[in-house]
């Protein structure tokens, strides 16, 4: 069997943190996430995405040039076997200020969704509404949840195949009563980094058990395509997201972002060079080309 080399593997380990913390300070940076004297609340489930940001943000907040807290909350939704001394253990374990939120959403889902059905839409719901609530009780100004690139990607095309909606997860967002905001330093973060990163960092993961077996078909449908692409293409899902990064109101169809009823020719400048200008008529049924001077249409 094929033994590791302890040396390579830690350089590897320091370029992908470097990788890593790199994206995350950025993301922070171009959407102005964390400013002075904030109070970020981190909302950790367990698993590998927000264990990392949590990891990610402490260390940037020990470099920082300003100054803000991070405090780590995970709500507990009573799912049976859930282990409950887990987080507590590692929060302690880092040193670092955290609440165990008690709140039985699983009994709500599983009363309100039929069996087989995807509870993630009510979940993801309830447990928002917790956390926007909590966030205000502990005087938290952000709210950071570690959603990364990936998962913003597979939301679009989510939204775009089942909800004709064409719409992701921004990297920071103000809540519809604006009490709140939420953001997403693992925007610039791919999945696969994540996740060799977990692997080093060996964190205690849980997985979510609530849906039992099921999986969000959906999504997982999406993830197949996504990664069937980035195989045939490498660095598809990064074009995907600068692309909503890069956005053309002019060149989609919503006519509340754009004004397409109102709009007219204008002849009046001066006329612009086209490619190809100089067209040959090769048949017409008038004797001979008509030319227009169109000033103003009313």
């Amino acid at each position: 069997m094929t033994q590791t080399d302890p040396k390579k593997a830690k350089l590897e380990y320091n370029k992908l943190q470097k990788n890593l913390r790199a994206n995350v300070g950025r993301a922070i940076n171009d959407y102005n996430m964390i400013e002075e004297n904030d109070v970020v609340m981190a909302c950790i489930s367990g698993g590998k995405d927000s264990f990392a940001m949590l990891d990610i943000l402490l260390s940037l907040k020990a470099s920082a040039p300003i100054d803000f807290e991070v405090i780590a909350v995970n709500l507990d939704q009573k799912q049976p076997g859930f282990p409950e001394d887990v987080l507590p253990n590692y929060f302690e374990s880092i040193n670092v200020p955290y609440y165990i939120i008690d709140k039985d959403t699983y009994s709500v889902v599983k009363s309100k969704i039929p069996e087989g059905k995807t509870t993630c839409g009510l979940c993801s719901r309830l447990r928002r509404g917790t956390l926007y609530s909590f966030a205000e009780k502990i005087g938290a100004t952000k709210i950071a949840l570690g959603h990364h690139m990936d998962d913003i990607v597979e939301t679009l095309f989510l939204n775009m195949f089942h909800g004709a909606n064409l719409s992701a997860m921004p990297p920071k967002l103000r809540s519809d009563d604006q009490r709140n905001i939420v953001i997403r330093p693992l925007s610039y973060c791919r999945e696969k980094d994540l996740i060799r990163f977990a692997e080093y960092k060996e964190y205690p993961i849980i997985p979510c058990n609530l849906c039992g077996s099921q999986e969000n078909l959906q999504r997982q449908a999406i993830k197949g395509m996504l990664s069937g692409w980035e195989k045939e293409q490498p660095g598809r899902i990064y074009n995907i997201f600068k692309s909503i990064q890069n956005v053309s109101p002019t060149q989609l169809a919503d006519s509340a972002l754009y004004n397409f009823s109102d709009l007219k020719i204008d002849r009046s400048g001066e006329k612009q060079e086209y490619a190809f200008e100089e067209e040959v008529v090769s048949s017409t049924s008038f004797e001979e080309v008509q030319y227009i001077n169109v000033v103003e249409l009313d």
